[in-house]
């Protein structure tokens, strides 16, 4: 039987990746357009939360393993908070365009 040793345990989220302050300053965001949808101001709401995703994978990009949010690979977090910036933003400016 082999011992284990404790290094050799997978790494697993939190302890190695991103940094308390940066989600949590996400976290803020999220508050805060979710207020501003709830006043009724969604275009407010729609642009900062886009913006941020946007912010955040061009962050990813630049800072590649010195990037504070850090979620699985650079490119995989980047192609990510990029498409979902733009997503919503295309969603919520097609749906407008139809009302």
């Amino acid at each position: 039987m082999e011992l284990v040793n404790e290094n050799d345990k997978p790494l697993v989220s939190e302890a190695h990746e991103g940094k308390p302050v940066v989600e949590w300053a996400v976290a803020a965001i999220v508050v805060a357009s979710a207020l501003l949808a709830f006043l009724r101001q969604g275009m407010a709401a729609t642009i900062i939360i886009s913006v941020t995703a946007i912010a955040l994978g061009v962050m990813r990009v630049i800072l590649r393993e010195r990037s504070p949010w850090k979620v699985r690979s650079a490119a995989f977090d980047a192609f990510i908070c990029i498409c979902l910036g733009i997503g919503l933003l295309i969603t919520y400016f097609s749906i407008r365009l139809l009302l």
